[in-house]
């Protein structure tokens, strides 16, 4: 299939789609016209990655989900390599978290004091 096909198949655009080859996401085969061919495998790659984006996982770090996929595996965090991406991810959710509540708290401080002046 061409790079529209899959692109609609797999819900993204095609510049997902070249971008997604760019860092190394897939490897499409070329036709000789110079199309790039894809097959059905390549959708489920694809959607892979789209599903990875809605857990906050950057399309940079889905590589380990989808060399896991290719070596054969059901799931493309049956293998180590995702889980380590996993509590990378965490981790910088906790930190977030934390960075927001530190704000929210000063935040809540100053509204406090500005009531008090107001009174």
């Amino acid at each position: 299939m061409r790079i529209g096909e899959l692109a609609r198949s797999a819900g993204v655009t095609t510049k997902a789609v070249r971008y997604y080859e760019s860092v190394g996401l897939l490897d499409a085969e070329r036709l000789p016209n110079g199309y790039r061919d894809y097959d059905e495998y390549d959708v489920r790659l694809v959607r892979e990655v789209r599903s990875l984006a809605t857990l906050g996982i950057k399309v940079e770090q889905a590589k380990p989900f989808l060399e896991c996929l290719v070596s054969g595996r059901d799931k493309g965090d049956d293998c180590a390599a995702p889980l380590v991406v996993y509590r990378s991810v965490i981790e910088e959710l906790d930190e977030r978290i934390a960075d927001l509540s530190s704000r929210r708290e000063s935040v809540a401080v100053a509204l406090a004091e500005a009531e008090r002046r107001s009174s």
